[in-house]
């Protein structure tokens, strides 16, 4: 029994990151439909920028609240770095490409994707680095079940980004304009909506998501790499496809089914780890294209 309950937060904690990382394919098909196969990456530029920012500091023996407070810097730093990436990729790559089949926006996300990825390798070096030990890898005994500190926080911090991320789309001003220019991008320009403006907005908010993810990975695996992103970002386009690409809550569901069923399925059988993804976008397109919180959409003739 505590064995399932550890598996059972494992998946959510995983769930969270994966959850973080859908969001912002969601997002961005929910506002220029287009898919940024670039996302994944940008998850890798997170936390490469977190390791910057933080390895110099952290090289000596640093206390709970320092690498606390360590992990707050190096958490936002990486947000408005890639905040400011995804705003200048939408702005250089697809903003010029919009009007263009979507093909041509695809072919382009997946060069920005090869981009970023050799420009990390140069920039870092290809091979992998260990990430700073921010937080202490403590063990809490609840009741026979044993947890990580750092799987607690990065799970509390997961969720915190999406209770944070569905207040600001449903309640404030630029929420409702994504909302707007979701629904029908002409008539939220004729009701005088900065379409440009909330497109670039929705970039930045959802790349700023990834990197926090990749934030909350590199504390807790104590790894990263300039190839990181590749499996994570296809996992998290899976679990956004699950949801209902186009639908928030639905990306947040599918996340966290994406991270139990991996933990699950890991649990029985380690070398069917990866598989699992590609098995359940088999399902849901074979079953139910438009996801668990999809909604049919007809083209008039």
């Amino acid at each position: 029994m505590e064995i399932a309950i550890q598996q059972l937060i494992n998946g959510i904690q995983l769930g969270a990151v994966y959850a973080l990382i859908a969001v912002g394919y969601t997002m961005v098909y929910g506002v220029v439909k287009m898919i940024n196969f670039a996302h994944g990456d940008v998850y890798m530029v997170g936390a490469y920028l977190a390791f910057a920012v933080t390895a110099a500091v952290a090289g000596g023996r640093l206390g709970t609240g320092q690498g606390l407070l360590l992990f707050v810097v190096g958490l936002l730093a990486a947000m408005v770095g890639c905040a400011l990436l995804g705003g200048l990729i939408e702005r250089v790559a697809y903003r010029p490409l919009r009007n263009q089949p979507r093909l041509v926006a695809l072919t382009t996300a997946i060069g920005v994707s090869l981009l970023l990825e050799n420009l990390m390798q140069i920039i870092a070096g290809p091979n992998p680095r260990p990430f700073p030990a921010l937080i202490p890898a403590y063990q809490v005994d609840l009741g026979g079940v044993f947890l990580n500190v750092r799987f607690l926080v990065a799970l509390a911090v997961a969720l915190g980004m999406m209770a944070f991320l569905h207040y600001l789309v449903m309640r404030t001003r630029i929420g409702k304009a994504m909302r707007a220019v979701a629904f029908d991008l002409d008539a939220a320009r004729l009701m005088g909506i900065d379409v440009n403006r909330v497109i670039a907005a929705t970039f930045m908010l959802g790349s700023a998501l990834a990197a926090a993810a990749g934030v909350l990975v590199g504390v807790t695996y104590s790894r990263i790499d300039p190839f990181m992103g590749i499996l994570p970002g296809l996992k998290a386009f899976v679990a956004a496809v699950l949801g209902g690409i186009g639908n928030i809550p639905g990306a947040m569901v599918g996340g966290l089914i994406m991270g139990l069923a991996e933990v699950a399925v890991a649990s029985v059988r380690s070398e069917l780890t990866h598989a699992v993804a590609f098995l359940i976008l088999i399902a849901v397109l074979l079953f139910k294209p438009t996801g668990l919180l999809g909604e049919r959409v007809y083209d008039k003739v």
